[in-house]
């Protein structure tokens, strides 16, 4: 895990030449209200890095990046005084997971494996990170 204690720059919103709404054949952008998964608190910004060499399955590399995303957000959301601070956190799979230990791309043990992961990493991260 990586960890800087900022937050991120403001986004740029690119110039465009305004276009007449009458000449769009989409009309309307439809307004995103809500993301897909839930979000971390406000304040806490995760990327994820899991690089297909070391899990060569996509349905693998995205349970991954789900179980990393869980993980923070429980540690997080944690009452515990010791979760993880605000900032922008990456946390990147460094190692490759055994084919014939997990044969299942999505299988129970790869889920709690990770899990059990995750949770020394993440503890250690936020014991490093609080100084």
């Amino acid at each position: 895990m990586h960890y800087l204690a900022s937050v991120p720059s403001v986004p740029v919103a690119p110039r465009r030449k305004a276009a007449d709404p009458a000449d769009l054949s989409t009309g309307a952008t439809p307004t995103v209200t809500s993301l897909v998964d839930e979000s971390p608190p406000a304040g806490l910004w995760v990327g994820t890095v899991v690089p297909k060499r070391h899990a060569r399955r996509a349905v693998t590399r995205t349970l991954l990046k789900r179980q990393i995303h869980r993980a923070v957000r429980d540690q997080a959301q944690s009452v515990d005084p010791s979760g993880l601070p605000c900032g922008l956190w990456v946390v990147r799979l460094r190692t490759g997971f055994d084919r014939k230990l997990f044969p299942s791309a999505s299988s129970d043990a790869l889920c709690a494996a990770a899990a059990e992961e995750l949770g020394v990493v993440m503890a250690h991260a936020a014991r490093r990170a609080r100084g």
